[in-house]
């Protein structure tokens, strides 16, 4: 048994002569509640009901109402079973020609086909944005979520600013309107949604963004069994980013999306300072390919970087990650000279409404993963919280690229990863401000310089995304010189 020590937990009080038994929640739901956890093989959750008081009564009989027991066993015993496999076992292979095409080999006609297409679909009101926003910037040495984070550009624009303009300058270029679903996470939701009203939605309309939560589901023993946090609460945890798929069912956005005709969704991480919001020229090429899902991704910079790969794995379009790739594999090279295995998986994805809907479907055919973690708990026998040494149980969670294997279509673009790809994790070093920053800095020189500008001087060059989205609407500067430092706004 992992050593552990405990804390004696507060009492709940209550006036004298008043009983803790009598509940605001109504005796049909509790009961309710009871046979539904009992039937799961929970019924443990309510082994303080008695002592608690009519709030944390209230309080739990609320969080129990939000899960459904049964599921959580469905995927416990799921995830356990997968985490059995050998990862070693898989059979890997790079993708076939037919779904995969690379920007840098692509003709300027064909290009210009797949970005009219793009554009077309988002006129026609046919596409929707999702951005994946929960995390924290703990890592940055931030409290705020991720997305609030100023990399130090001149004009201190946050990553949610220099998307939202993005996403403006394409509405005004394409002539329609995109609806920005934003997934937050419950310790973000209310400073996320604070900060976009502060800054006016960033000039958008208010009603198209929408805010949603990504999911959680309960810390488990080894053995299945739900922790409690508290006498009055479950041990939560959130469901990965894969859990995006229930949570756009649940949220109602996939209601909303089709409410409102949006048949196309493209998807990313707050945390990549370049990406394209709704690219047009990926969205083209998905639809030209007849994909239900779609991914975007960069070339390898070496066999040994530590990315994952997307691939054939076990005949089925997926992702592995670089530690399940063998070394032989991981080196193999093309005639040409190129990696074997080249499409580093950026978190950018395509997908269709319907595509969507079927996920939710198939859910429980998904494979979740377990990590094994440190869990504080409520000892049932002693009311005492418990704060393990070791690990002690299980959180789940599915990976946003856990549902490719049940894609049919499936369609991968390659961008440059210079004009794409530049991730904000540490505080320092690699994937940092700093290299985020002089990526977005490099990317607006060699903008001017497409349209035959002169950029003179060593200092940063910062071009407003409502100015140009991707190089556009640049051609004034043709001929001419540009010293540096300098901000082009609108």
């Amino acid at each position: 048994m992992a050593p552990t020590h405990t804390e004696p937990q507060p009492q709940p009080t209550t006036a004298p002569g008043k009983s803790m038994t009598l509940s605001s929640v109504p005796a049909a739901t509790v009961d309710a509640l009871r046979a539904k956890y009992d039937a799961a093989g929970q019924g443990h959750v309510f082994t303080f009901w008695p002592t608690l008081s009519s709030t944390e009564q209230a309080e739990l009989a609320s969080q129990l109402s939000t899960i459904d027991p049964a599921r959580v066993n469905r995927i416990h015993a799921a995830a356990m079973a997968a985490s059995r496999v050998d990862p070693a076992t898989a059979s890997i292979a790079p993708l076939p020609a037919t779904a995969f095409q690379s920007s840098t080999s692509v003709d300027a006609e064909t290009m210009d086909k797949y970005r009219q297409r793009g554009l077309a679909a988002i006129k026609a009101g046919q596409v929707g944005v999702l951005l994946m926003a929960g995390g924290q910037g703990t890592r940055l040495g931030s409290a705020a979520p991720k997305g609030c984070y100023d990399i130090g550009l001149p004009s201190g624009k946050s990553l949610f600013q220099l998307q939202a303009e993005r996403l403006r300058r394409l509405q005004t270029v394409a002539g329609g309107t995109l609806p920005w679903y934003v997934m937050v996470s419950g310790p973000t939701r209310a400073e996320t949604v604070a900060f976009f009203e502060k800054h006016g939605y960033f000039g958008l309309d208010k009603d198209q963004v929408h805010f949603f939560e990504q999911g959680t589901l309960p810390a488990l023993t080894q053995d299945g069994k739900i922790y409690l946090e508290a006498k009055h609460r479950l041990a939560l945890a959130p469901d990965g980013n894969g859990g995006v798929y229930a949570a756009l069912s649940t949220s109602g956005v996939l209601a909303h999306m089709k409410q409102h005709g949006i048949e196309y969704l493209h998807a990313y991480c707050v945390d990549n300072c370049l990406v394209k919001v709704a690219d047009p020229v990926f969205l083209g090429y998905c639809l030209d390919r007849g994909a239900e899902v779609g991914a975007k991704t960069v070339c390898k910079t070496e066999p040994d970087e530590p990315v994952g790969v997307v691939c054939v794995r076990n005949n089925k379009y997926g992702v592995v990650e670089y530690s399940e790739i063998p070394k032989e594999l991981a080196h193999a090279r093309n005639p040409d000279g190129s990696l074997a295995l080249s499409a580093a998986n950026i978190a950018n994805h395509f997908y269709t409404r319907a595509f969507l809907e079927r996920v939710v479907e198939i859910e429980d055919q998904l494979e979740y993963h377990v990590a094994h973690k440190k869990i504080a708990h409520v000892d049932l026998a002693t009311g005492s919280i418990v704060r393990p040494e070791k690990p002690n149980g299980v959180k789940m969670e599915l990976f946003i690229f856990d549902v490719f294997p049940f894609c049919d279509k499936f369609a991968v673009w390659e961008g440059e990863r210079c004009d794409e790809f530049a991730p904000l994790k540490n505080k320092d070093g690699p994937d940092s401000p700093a290299t985020s920053r002089e990526a977005i800095l490099d990317l607006h020189r060699r903008y001017l310089s497409g349209v035959g500008a002169v950029v003179e001087g060593d200092g940063a060059v910062e071009i407003s995304p409502l100015v140009s989205y991707a190089g556009e609407g640049l051609e004034r500067f043709a001929g001419k010189t540009v010293r540096a430092p300098c901000q082009i706004d609108a």
